[in-house]
């Protein structure tokens, strides 16, 4: 059996760091949001057991691969002994870009698995094997767009407004470890309630990691400059890719058009239902 499925992008439309827990993790508040737009991940079946990646991503071992590990980690977790897999990589998420690209490569590996392996596991028995990889992926899991809090594990479904946007990727990598360790980022912001992202006043919302990126990183201000132009732009994640949102499609295509050269990104929609999801209900 063959199988081929999406592994789409995520946008933290705000995120607000409440403070610091004694493990050293931080409690925040996030929402987010998926895009129409992301990796693909392919799945064919083999008979021997192996967990086969394809291609492999340079200078990532496949004991730190998040996709080999997810599938590992399904099948350690299953009732009986598991064919093994050929997984192909289709990339197009920047690596350190705040999108949650391997997050979101770990939910689509376990959702499929568990598909083709015939295992039946319930999606909370999923995502908690996925927030074992990561604190994003759960999210991925879900498959819905959510107001998180804790690490970003807890979950409740959101509705934001499922506008268009201009995504930016300045020429940098970002390690989400090196922005949570420095001292001057902001860890006491004040909790708020359930709320879609920017209803009432957006002013209201922010990305806590904003500022010691940009001091960190002088290409993410620059091209976080360039985009405010147009509205309001913010990072997402721990960067280094930023966004604008734009109501249509031709609105966001424009500014788009008439990014400063040597610039990468691209344009999606975001929407709230997982691109993933949507692809595994019609296997059904």
């Amino acid at each position: 059996m063959t199988l081929t499925l999406p592994s789409p992008a995520k946008l933290n439309l705000f995120l607000h760091i409440n403070g610091r827990r004694a493990d050293g993790y931080h409690e925040l508040q996030t929402l987010f949001q998926f895009l129409d737009y992301g990796d693909d991940l392919s799945f064919e079946l083999r008979g021997d057991g192996q967990m086969v990646l394809s291609p492999s991503i340079p200078g990532v071992p496949d004991e730190d691969n998040l996709i080999i590990r997810a599938a590992r980690l399904l099948a350690e977790h299953s009732s009986h002994p598991v064919p093994g897999v050929n997984i192909t990589l289709n990339k197009r998420l920047p690596m350190g870009g705040g999108l949650g690209g391997g997050s979101s490569n770990a939910a689509t590996v376990l959702l499929a698995l568990n598909h083709l392996w015939r295992l039946n596991l319930d999606t909370d028995t999923l995502a908690r094997l996925g927030l074992q990889l990561g604190a994003d992926v759960p999210v991925f899991v879900r498959g819905t767009a959510a107001w998180a809090e804790g690490v970003g594990e807890v979950l409740t479904p959101a509705q934001p407004p499922e506008d268009w946007f201009v995504v930016l990727k300045p020429g940098c990598d970002i390690n989400t470890g090196k922005i949570f360790s420095q001292e001057g980022l902001t860890r006491d912001t004040p909790r708020i309630k359930i709320a879609p992202a920017f209803e009432g006043d957006a002013s209201r919302y922010r990305n806590d990691c904003e500022d010691v990126v940009c001091r960190l990183y002088p290409e993410v201000r620059k091209s976080l400059d360039w985009l405010s132009q147009f509205g309001p732009a913010r990072l997402t994640g721990t960067g280094a890719c930023i966004f604008g949102r734009f109501p249509t499609e031709s609105a966001a295509r424009i500014i788009w058009e008439s990014k400063p050269s040597g610039i990468k990104g691209f344009v999606a929609k975001g929407v709230n239902l997982s691109p993933l999801h949507k692809k595994l209900a019609e296997l059904k």
